[in-house]
């Protein structure tokens, strides 16, 4: 049986704009949980979701009690992988009672002299007005950015280099299970003299995907978003979708720019290292973006 690979952007979990409520997120996930389910009787499967706007939440929420020190952010990546794992089983299990699914807490290394802690750029957390940025910087000691048209917090977001808990990945496959793992990223861990410890930063879902399905030796690698593909001069009246490229043709999108540029690169990373190809399309197109007929395929 082949191994299949597939990240959640955050459209898995939150329609954009959506209340970040437990019953929106639920009838987010039902969308894809079916499909996910029917495609574990071709597949072993293992599924990376985002975390972004909930772990933001949490770190609102985190605020709001003065009685207790906020909790670091490893410690609320950790809490968004055990509430999302939970929601994701519970609706895989839902429509598919006989298929054994488990939700993984797991932990990724970094380097702790990566140069993203000194240039934070992973967004999480809800939108806020532009004109919010000052206050909210002030108040929580926030670094904030633009995302699209609205301001969002940054957070530091290091390279992910190793999976502390792969073992248990591969041993949980191996029984055919759905394994929901590297949540938001994976918990990031930096090396220290008292061993691995907890590290104030969100890994990028999409690379940490990546990693996962090299060391797995996946056979496919999908990356579901709300853009149904690759687009040339996306925002454009030219805008025109790219069905299929080789790494190369795409590397000039290759870049940090917080929408498709680091699902591209996540990509072409795995194609590169693996030779194998991999997908980005629309979350309700899975069956077609994996046929082929859909999204955009990326080869070597």
């Amino acid at each position: 049986m082949e191994t299949l690979v597939i990240a959640l952007g955050g459209n898995a979990l939150l329609q954009r704009g959506a209340v970040l409520s437990a019953e929106n997120q639920y009838k987010s996930i039902a969308l894809i949980a079916d499909a996910i389910g029917k495609l574990a009787k071709k597949y072993r499967i293992a599924v990376v979701h985002g975390n972004g706007p909930q772990v933001g939440l949490l770190a609102l929420q985190n605020l709001a009690y003065r009685d207790v020190p906020p909790y670091p952010l490893d410690i609320l990546v950790a809490e968004s992988q055990g509430m999302i794992g939970y929601m994701l089983a519970q609706q895989l299990a839902a429509f598919h009672p006989a298929q054994p699914v488990t939700t993984l807490l797991t932990r990724i290394q970094v380097d702790g002299n990566d140069p993203a802690y000194k240039e934070p750029s992973k967004f999480i957390g809800p939108i806020y007005a532009p004109e919010q940025k000052q206050e909210l910087e002030q108040k929580y000691g926030w670094v904030m950015k633009l995302d699209g048209s609205h301001l969002r917090r940054v957070v530091p977001s290091p390279e992910p280099k190793r999976i502390i808990d792969i073992e248990a990945i591969h041993l949980l496959l191996s029984k055919n299970h759905i394994v929901i793992c590297n949540g938001g990223g994976g918990i990031p861990m930096v090396a220290d003299d008292n061993g691995l410890v907890g590290s104030e930063a969100v890994i990028d879902k999409d690379l940490s995907c990546a990693l996962l399905a090299e060391v797995l030796n996946a056979d496919h690698l999908v990356v579901l978003t709300d853009a149904d593909a690759i687009y040339q001069n996306w925002g454009t009246p030219q805008q025109s979708a790219i069905r299929s490229a080789t790494t190369q043709e795409l590397a000039p999108m290759a870049v940090a720019d917080g929408a498709m540029g680091p699902k591209i690169m996540a990509v072409s990373r795995f194609v590169n290292r693996s030779g194998k190809v991999a997908h980005i399309g629309g979350l309700k197109d899975i069956d077609a973006v994996l046929a082929g007929t859909a999204g955009t395929l990326v080869t070597r």
